[in-house]
Formats: C-alpha cells, structure tokens, sequence
C-alpha cells in the first residue's frame, strides 16, 4: 500500500469522511498545501500529549480537571449526563446551562460489545456516593438504547446514593435523595443533542421532566 493510500485509510476513519472526501482531503494537504502538512502533524502530537480526561467528568482536560470542573463559578450540584464530549461541547455552545457535566463516552450496546464496565460509571457513581449533587440531568439521546442506559443508571445511582447515605454518621443530617431529570422537550424522537441547535436544547433543558 502506498504511503497516499495509508492517508486515505486513516482519513476515512474520521467521522463523516467516505472514500471520496478523504481522497479529496489527500490529495488537497500533499499537492495544495504541503507547506501545512508539518504544522498539522505537530498539532496533532502536541494535542495528544498534552489532552486526556477529566478524573471527575470525563470531558477534555490538559490536567486533572477540566476548565468546567475548575470553574468556581459553575453550580457542581446539578450535573448534565451526556454520552459523548460532542454532546458536551453543543450544550455548551448553547449557552444556557452553568451546571457540571458528567461524560458517559459511550451508550449501553449489548449488540456492539458495550457493556456497563465500557461507560465511565465508576466516577458517576462516586460522585453521587460522596455527596453534594442534588439534581443529575440525563441528556442522552431520544432511542431505545439511550432509554436502557437511562434506566441502567438510575438504578446504579440509587444504589450509590444508599452507600452514601450509609456513610452519613449518626445523628448527622439526612441526606436529600438525588432529583434524576430526563432531557426531552424539543428533541425528535430518534434525535440526540449533538445535532440540536441552541434554541431546541434549551427547550429541552427547560423541559426535563422527572425520571426517576
């Protein structure tokens, strides 16, 4: 395999590009723009060593939290459970929401191979079990498996919550149980919010209902 066709093959990886976008995207950095090829390469390195995960999300972070997580200005006691970092981002260019994130990085998918133990549950559930949230939005997609991961994590967060609980020390104050919202108004069935514009995630922000 020549070292154009090895280009193409890692190209089409990329999310949205087919054979024909990622020749066109070849075949534009090697003969339109050689002189961009160097700065790119190093860019790309540069992102993956110095960019990893949030230890308290899961989102993008260059340390151990995530400028959202680090924000003092940001309400920690209402957290938006999003499957993905794009969900994140789009909820954000929304503008709307000053609550915290917590990043699934997947969705439960028994056909696929996915299972609890490839979702970031573990820092949810610590999260819940330390105490201090009071609200967790469930912003996932509006399908079938969205809706059994819904139901997987309420189930897992209210066995957090009781270990939590469990932990309070005698005579201390009861703890408040976890309010589990679910996103919905204005998303389509079948639809997820990384491809709802600003106005409709607001409205489906606006709009959650009580899950659980």
């Amino acid at each position: 395999m020549s070292p154009l066709e090895q280009l193409q093959q890692q190209l089409r990886q990329l999310p949205g590009l087919g054979p024909r976008s990622a020749e066109r995207l070849a075949l534009h950095l090697l003969v339109e723009k050689p002189d961009k090829l160097a700065a790119l390469v190093a860019a790309l390195q540069a992102a993956a060593r110095g960019t990893g995960r949030c230890t308290r999300c899961g989102h993008l972070a260059e340390g151990e939290l995530c400028g959202i997580c680090a924000d003092p200005r940001r309400d920690a006691a209402v957290v938006c459970v999003v499957e993905q970092v794009p969900d994140l981002v789009a909820l954000e260019r929304a503008g709307t929401y000053r609550g915290a994130y917590h990043v699934l990085h997947g969705r439960l998918s028994p056909i696929n191979g996915v299972g609890p133990e490839q979702l970031n549950l573990a820092a949810l559930r610590a999260r819940v079990a330390a105490g201090g949230v009071a609200e967790l939005i469930l912003a996932l997609a509006n399908d079938v498996e969205s809706e059994a991961t819904c139901h997987f994590l309420t189930q897992q967060l209210a066995t957090a919550e009781a270990a939590g609980a469990a932990e309070t020390p005698a005579g201390g104050p009861a703890r408040a149980p976890v309010k589990i919202t679910r996103i919905g108004f204005g998303l389509p069935s079948g639809g997820s919010v990384l491809h709802a514009d600003p106005v409709t995630l607001k409205s489906a922000l606006d709009g959650r209902r009580t899950y659980a």
